[in-house]
């Protein structure tokens, strides 16, 4: 058996230490069980309804893939710490950020700019001032908690260097007028690439222009232009919706006259058609009876004459085959509406009535022979009827 040698100088000092936590142990040991009950239970952390949790166990993160690092709202039991620490993330919070660093707010004050900040350039070498608001979220608790800056810092300057360069690639008519919400879409985009590539976490959720507009020294110069393309705008829009009434009407009314020229156009090649095929026929007919075809042209013709004309009066024959000392008064043509000349029609022959002798009468040697019946020089007044060409109808 091995004989154990004197106490060493260590057991001797610790010796009235445990003697302490023994006696402490026999008359306290309720509490100290107490302790460590309540210490291994502060690993329990509730996680809210619009929080995420991740874990870090000995400052590494606990979870190989995202689906694994973040912790849905709920009970979360972990290790106290120092082992695990819980990061409470409000992941469905909007939370808003002034940017004014496109902006002066000296100028205000002293209508001077400052040529280092507070300002833009636009593609066409135009300055412009920005207030903006950016609102986000964050997206990813865990790359919010462990790999990117501070949030708002960060924020800041991806949305400035995204308006910059936005602004850079418009001009400045269409920056502010009808351009503001391409430019906003494009510098949103932009910001939430530049969050993305530096591990931000964030989501830029939108983006609000408060104030964008040239230096103090330019704005009624700007206000002119403006004031000048909403000019052109409205006279533009009358325009068009003047043009937009009267070419329809007028299509209108060129294809009304169109239609009107066709009616017109076939009416007159069916009376054309009627007339030659009319003389056609009556060519043909006196190419086979001539002498009919003449002698009913020209009775025809005699009857048309007679029957338009107002008053007719038969002059007897010459004597001796010529007139001597004869002569014929007219009088002047009533005025009046003209007589219509009733249609003419090409009928059969009519037989020409023979002339009957002259009766003899009383001589007159300045009217010749004067019928039976005593004619004084009022009844020889015949009205000049109007020569009327002969119609020539269809056989």
């Amino acid at each position: 058996m091995r004989k154990l040698g004197p106490p060493s100088e260590v057991v001797r000092l610790a010796a009235p230490v445990s003697r302490l936590i023994d006696g402490a142990w026999r008359r306290m040991h309720w509490w100290i069980g107490t302790m460590a009950v309540l210490y291994l239970l502060s690993g329990i952390t509730v996680v809210r309804p619009d929080e995420a949790a991740v874990v870090l166990r000995w400052g590494r993160l606990v979870g190989a893939t995202p689906a694994l690092q973040e912790h849905v709202p709920g009970l979360l039991f972990a290790f106290p710490r120092p082992v695990d620490r819980i990061i409470r993330v409000q992941v469905k919070h909007v939370w808003e950020v002034p940017v004014r660093s496109l902006a002066s707010i000296y100028e205000v004050l002293s209508e001077s700019l400052d040529p280092l900040t507070g300002y833009a350039l636009t593609g066409d070498q135009n300055i412009v001032q920005v207030d903006m608001v950016a609102r986000y979220r964050v997206r990813s608790p865990a790359e919010w908690a462990l790999y990117g800056p501070k949030s708002e810092d960060i924020l800041r300057v991806e949305v400035t260097a995204a308006m910059i360069r936005s602004l850079g690639e418009m001009g400045v008519d269409r920056v502010l007028s009808d351009g503001r919400k391409d430019l906003i879409a494009t510098a949103t985009r932009r910001a939430q690439e530049g969050l993305d590539v530096s591990h931000s976490g964030l989501e830029l959720s939108s983006l609000e222009l408060t104030r964008l507009t040239p230096p103090l020294a330019l704005v009624p110069d700007f206000d002119a232009v403006q004031s000048a393309y909403i000019g052109a705008q409205t006279m533009k829009n009358e325009a068009q919706g003047y043009a937009e009434a009267a070419i329809p009407a007028a299509q209108a009314q060129a294809d009304a006259a169109i239609q009107e020229a066709h009616g017109a156009a076939a009416s007159d090649l069916a009376i054309a058609e009627g007339d030659a095929s009319a003389f056609q026929a009556l060519d043909h007919e006196y190419r086979a009876n001539p002498v009919v075809v003449r002698e009913r042209l020209y009775r025809d013709a005699v009857e048309h004459a007679l029957g338009t004309a107002g008053k007719v009066r038969w002059v007897p024959p010459p004597v001796g085959g010529s007139y001597h000392g004869f002569h014929i008064t007219l009088s002047a043509p009533v005025a009046g509406p003209p007589m219509s000349p009733p249609p003419a029609a090409v009928s059969a022959p009519t037989p020409i009535p023979t002339p009957q002798p002259p009766a003899l009468g009383r001589p007159n040697s300045n009217l010749g022979s004067v019928p039976p019946g005593g004619a004084s020089d009022d009844d020889d007044e015949i009205p000049t009827p109007t020569p009327q060409p002969p119609a020539v109808g269809r056989p």
